[in-house]
């Protein structure tokens, strides 16, 4: 490690919780075993790292940068100006924090930050959660020191294959370790009744809001428990039509706490993005998993047919969701048996070890050991 001390890093990824919480395994592994490592997170205003960043106790500076809309908008004519004022901010916070390693977990959040440490000749390590790699894992792997990916297909999608680590994508140390009773109670739900878990990632996802806007109540009223996480913009409008169903309807804008969510249920209904896989293979949730249609390549659905193939859960179209879901999850709920092997599908799926080889590849680079 250079100029000695503790260790330094600076970790970008944000704007979606697919992004955010691998960093954040990432950075929870380094501090156990680094107590006093000095790890500055990178992140955007307004987006959910700037909330949750700073509660898991982390020191958190912004940039001005947002994703490349494709439509013209204000906001498209004013990208190559955010570009730019991005990459200055992340040198000089590059050149000031001086760090080992600096960790870019994907998305337009890491671009600027990753850039300027290659530029001033700082250790690079990019993790990269889905099957089909980003644009911006594309651009910044020719010169990473380390790209780690989840599904063996990503390398085939990159330029340069000497610096690409087959690893899994990072998961929060609780999950698959809370007990069903703990998960139970933290909802106040009966661990003894069937459980589904619904959530369409940190923002929620209206495709998936409107099927259940039909199925919640019909579920509920054949004794089935549910976890609901809208989203934020859904919540208030849902909360109110289910109001009286609160018994067996737990609805929030936002869960937190995942890990007691996936060991309270007996199946979930969610999207495909590689983070929540990750998780629901290390939990050994058995799914159903209805891929964004406009993602970017189309990744979900490559991740979804993943799963789908090992028999750990069963993919279903984005449109199909308004017309098939119930009968779908209604026939799984039915069949403890094929349930019970989901589960054991998607636990042989997981990589519970993927935040610690992230680690001892970070403590590497940075020269510790």
């Amino acid at each position: 490690m250079t100029g000695g001390g503790s260790l330094r890093l600076v970790i970008a990824g944000g704007g979606t919780g697919g992004h955010l919480y691998p960093a954040l395994a990432i950075a929870d592994e380094i501090r156990r075993r680094h107590p006093d490592a000095d790890i500055l997170f990178v992140g955007t205003r307004g987006k959910i790292e700037s909330r949750i960043v700073p509660g898991r106790g982390y020191p958190f500076v912004t940039i001005w940068i947002s994703g490349f809309r494709r439509r013209l908008s204000a906001e498209t004519l004013l990208f190559p100006l955010k570009v730019v004022v991005a990459l200055l901010q992340s040198l000089l916070i590059v050149r000031r924090t001086k760090p080992d390693v600096v960790i870019g977990t994907g998305g337009y959040v890491c671009g600027p930050v990753v850039a300027a440490a290659q530029i001033l000749g700082r250790r690079t390590l990019i993790q990269e959660q889905n099957s089909v790699p980003g644009a911006t894992t594309r651009m910044l792997a020719l010169r990473a020191d380390e790209v780690h990916i989840a599904f063996e297909g990503s390398a085939a999608y990159l330029r340069r294959r000497d610096n690409v680590r087959l690893t899994g994508n990072p998961t929060r140390e609780r999950i698959g370790s809370v007990s069903r009773s703990e998960g139970s109670k933290a909802f106040g739900l009966d661990p003894g009744k069937t459980t589904v878990l619904v959530f369409g990632g940190s923002w929620g996802a209206s495709a998936i809001n409107a099927a259940m806007a039909s199925l919640a109540s019909e579920l509920a009223g054949e004794g089935v428990q549910i976890v609901w996480q809208t989203g934020k913009e859904e919540f208030e409008r849902l909360r109110v039509s289910f109001g009286g169903l609160s018994e067996r309807i737990k609805m929030y804008p936002f869960i937190e706490n995942m890990e007691y969510a996936y060991a309270a249920c007996d199946l979930a209904i969610c999207r495909s993005g590689a983070s929540s896989i990750a998780e629901l293979t290390r939990a050994g949730v058995p799914s159903v998993l209805i891929p964004y249609p406009h993602a970017a390549a189309d990744h979900q659905t490559e991740n979804a047919r993943s799963i789908a193939d090992a028999g750990a859960g069963i993919l279903l179209p984005d449109g199909d969701a308004r017309t098939i879901l119930g009968e779908t999850v209604r026939r799984l709920l039915g069949d403890r048996e094929r349930l019970a092997a989901m589960a054991v599908a998607a636990r042989l799926l997981g990589k519970p070890g993927a935040a610690g080889v992230l680690a001892d590849a970070v403590e590497q680079l940075a020269g510790v050991h």
